[in-house]
Parts: C-alpha cells; structure tokens; sequence
C-alpha cells in the first residue's frame, strides 16, 4: 500500500504509487505507526537529490525519524515552498543564496531563507496576471493544480502532467510563493529535473 508522503503543488500530503523524481523532508510528520499526523514540523523544507553518494537509506517513515517525502520534479517542490538541500544540493544551494541575497538585501543563510518562506507558505495565494508568469510556476485553475508552460496550462498529478488548456488571459491564483516565482523568473536550472518527462515541449 503506497505511503502518505507524495506531495502535491498546494503542499499537501497524497498517498500515491508514483514516485517522482525529487526527494525531500520537512522534519517528522508521521506517528510510531507511520501515520501523518501534521503538515510540517519545523520551518526547514528542502529538496534533495533522489541518489547521493550511493548512500543507502533504510526503510521509510521510521519513528522518530524525518518522514521522506517525495516530488514529482522541482517545480512541484517549489510550488509546495522546498528550497534546494545544502548538503546534496550544494552546488544548487549556493546558487539559491547568491539569488536570495539579492532579492532580500541583508539575509542570508538558511534561517533567514527558511523564516521568510515559511511566511510566504503560510499566507493567502497571490492574485497575479498570468502574462507576467515564468514557467514551470503553478496556478490553481479551475479546481486544480496546473503548471504554467508558454502559452499552455497542464494539470498536475502524482504521476506527471496531463490535460492541457490554453493560459488565459486574466489573473492566476499562484501556488508558488513569490519568492520562489522570482527564482523561476531568473531563469532558475536545477541539478535535479525541473519538470517531469510527461511536459512536451511544443
């Protein structure tokens, strides 16, 4: 039976066979029994590599332990409020603070970028025109998570991305935190995939 620790664009844990390609934790969220007993614990969200250094992880979801959680690509784990690891990521990392520091002049390192993300996770989605939004930044459309890509819209799921609409002209409801919309804004190319292989490009 698939665990409950597949997460959604709108950060909400799913249970779900597939796997995605990005892996990541925000500190303990499941009971002895490995039930998920809270959203998050902590603000420290990361994304991390699904390999690293050929280290082997034991069985997931162990108590007392970082419940592992997994997205489908990089433009989930944003959208859900994950910055890069700054051990397995670290090439990434350094990339992040170097633009974090001059998006928010004075912070820097990872409490000052945790504390303002964690702010922005937890406040109202943003109304925002869709022409002024990057790629690979999520909306909620007509009910649904769906990633912004040229002209297109393309519905989320566990899996990968499906039904395909037109982007409108009008306001989006941005999933993404601002912050982290800015990133993608600059051109953001993770070591991890950005998108999943179900995006075709057109």
């Amino acid at each position: 039976m698939p665990l409950q620790n597949r997460v959604t664009p709108l950060g909400e844990l799913v249970a779900d066979p597939a796997r995605g390609l990005v892996y990541g934790n925000r500190g303990c969220l499941h009971d002895r029994s490995g039930r998920i007993r809270r959203r998050f614990n902590g603000k420290r969200w990361i994304a991390c590599r699904l390999e690293f250094r050929g280290w082997q992880r034991g069985a997931l979801m162990q108590p007392g332990r970082f419940t592992e959680l997994f997205f489908l690509d990089e433009a989930t784990a944003l959208a859900a409020g994950h910055r890069p690891c700054a051990l397995c990521r670290r090439e990434d990392y350094n990339r992040f603070t170097a633009f974090w520091r001059e998006l928010h002049d004075g912070e820097t390192g990872a409490d000052a970028i945790d504390a303002r993300l964690h702010d922005e996770r937890l406040a109202p989605h943003r109304h925002v025109p869709f022409d002024e939004l990057p790629d690979a930044v999520f909306v909620l459309h007509d009910g649904a998570a769906r990633l912004v890509l040229g002209d297109r819209l393309l519905e989320w799921t566990p899996a990968g991305y499906t039904r395909e609409s037109t982007r409108p002209h009008s306001t989006a409801v941005v999933i993404t935190p601002p912050s982290l919309v800015a990133l993608l804004s600059a051109g953001w190319e993770p070591s991890v995939p950005l998108l999943h292989q179900s995006v075709v490009w057109s």
